[in-house]
């Protein structure tokens, strides 16, 4: 995957807000990874802040919604993982300040 392509594939990715934080899930540290194969299907591995957390469906959805929209991606599938685990390490700066967390 070209450089370009994987950082619209990011891009895409920043625009999906988990509904109980208010922060996008890249700047969150949720998504882990993301891979396109050449037929088309976007593999996007990804945790949550919480097992059992409510909006796991929504979240999904959400990331499907937002990568269908870039021309390369026919399909996506969505592979939550619980290890590594999510800790705030992983969220960004911005994050961070937006949740009022110490850095």
């Amino acid at each position: 995957m070209d450089k370009a392509l994987e950082e619209n594939l990011w891009g895409a990715l920043e625009n999906v807000i988990d509904p109980e934080l208010g922060i996008d899930i890249v700047n969150l540290g949720l998504v882990y990874g993301i891979d396109l194969e050449e037929d088309g299907i976007a593999n996007v591995t990804m945790t949550l802040t919480a097992m059992g957390c409510p909006l796991a469906a929504t979240i999904e959805q959400d990331v499907k919604r937002a990568l269908s929209d870039i021309p390369e991606v026919d399909e996506t599938e969505v592979n939550i993982v619980w290890n590594p685990p999510w800790t705030k390490e992983r969220m960004s700066r911005y994050a961070k300040i937006a949740l009022g967390i110490p850095d």
